[in-house]
């Protein structure tokens, strides 16, 4: 139990953290998930029913789409034609969101999170770490996207000057008999000068404030929030997979998956620490 407590400093595979224990003033915040049902202290369910990036799906607070299974927690994408928000918008798809914002906000230090994802075509999870106030100004930490080649997954940065299809992004590929959906730690070390991606303690990208200023102001020295999410389709999955039926960045295979009830992304815990 207390391996699963606490800071994350070494791997010895990929599907087994090994961890050391900081003292309890390092610990910012922690999750893991043992509660049996999410601890809403610790986490906003967010609901929208506009869409973003030309994403497929409304987030809904359903204990179909987020809920707890054996210590883990779950994010299923659900396919449930004609789901109507209140903002009078229809989807053919529902999901999870949550995320920690006026509850757990950090400034520095390191944010980690023990997943693994659903593959296909527009499966579009994601751990990242937000700013208040007005995008892409109140800086965005993407600590682990993947769009369904399960062979990678990236890290970026958005700010002003670098948003969107961002110049700070890097594809960080799995090594042979490795990917995406089995169990990795994604986590960003995240100071006054740099942030530095890793999965399973290895580190895939950094970027300092050099080179982010090359492109517009260092938006990462206000507090930020963590999100968990799984959307389908959209924006960024088109743009790698160029699928556009029959739904716009999400493949006839995907959504078959979404219908059988198996497109669902796995947490086994979150942990920022200072």
């Amino acid at each position: 139990m207390q391996a699963r407590l606490i800071g994350l400093l070494a791997l010895l595979a990929a599907s087994t953290a090994v961890v050391a224990q900081p003292s309890k003033r390092d610990t910012v915040f922690f999750d893991d998930f043992k509660e049996g049902t999410l601890d809403r202290s610790k986490w906003n369910v967010e609901v929208t029913g506009h869409t973003v990036n030309d994403e497929q799906q409304a987030y809904v607070d359903s204990a179909a789409t987020i809920y707890i299974e054996n210590g883990t927690l779950v994010l299923r994408a659900l396919y449930k034609p004609g789901y109507t928000s209140k903002q009078g918008n229809k989807y053919d798809f529902i999901s999870g969101r949550i995320n920690t914002s006026n509850k757990v906000m950090f400034t520095y230090g390191s944010a980690s999170a023990r997943m693994k994802v659903a593959g296909g075509e527009g499966m579009w999870p994601a751990f990242w770490a937000l700013g208040k106030g007005k995008w892409p100004d109140c800086g965005e930490i993407d600590v682990m996207e993947t769009v369904g080649d399960t062979t990678w997954t990236s890290n970026a940065l958005h700010g002003p000057g670098y948003f969107g299809n961002t110049p700070l992004v890097y594809r960080a590929h799995f090594s042979k008999g490795t990917d995406a959906t089995q169990w990795h730690v994604y986590s960003v070390d995240w100071t006054e000068n740099s942030l530095t991606f890793k999965v399973d303690g290895l580190v895939t990208y950094k970027v300092t404030k050099a080179m982010a200023e090359k492109y517009g102001r260092w938006a990462f020295d206000n507090p930020k929030f963590l999100i968990l999410n799984f959307a389908v389709g959209g924006g960024y999955p088109n743009s790698v997979n160029k699928v556009s039926k029959p739904y716009y960045g999400l493949s006839q295979a995907s959504v078959d998956k979404i219908k059988a009830g198996n497109a669902r992304v796995y947490v086994d815990w979150v942990l920022v620490t200072k």
